[in-house]
């Protein structure tokens, strides 16, 4: 299984293809807090065609990683 790491100041994730669903999918394991969430083409798809104004949402760690409320997922 090809493995990409790909880190920051910020974030370091590890990125694989995985193939043990109905259709492939993308592996994301958050390599700090062990996290780990699979993408399909149509989840990838929806993140490509997010607005500059949704990413900036979604990267605000106060929204959900670095909150009090529960996770969902």
């Amino acid at each position: 299984m090809d493995q990409w790491i790909i880190a920051s100041e910020f974030a370091e994730v590890a990125v694989s293809l995985d193939t043990d669903a109905n259709g492939p999918r993308l592996r994301v394991e958050d390599l700090r807090g062990g996290r780990v969430r699979y993408l399909d083409a149509l989840e990838l798809e929806s993140v490509v065609w997010l607005s500059d104004e949704r990413v900036r949402e979604l990267l605000d760690p106060s929204a959900g990683r670095w909150s009090d409320r529960p996770a969902d997922g």
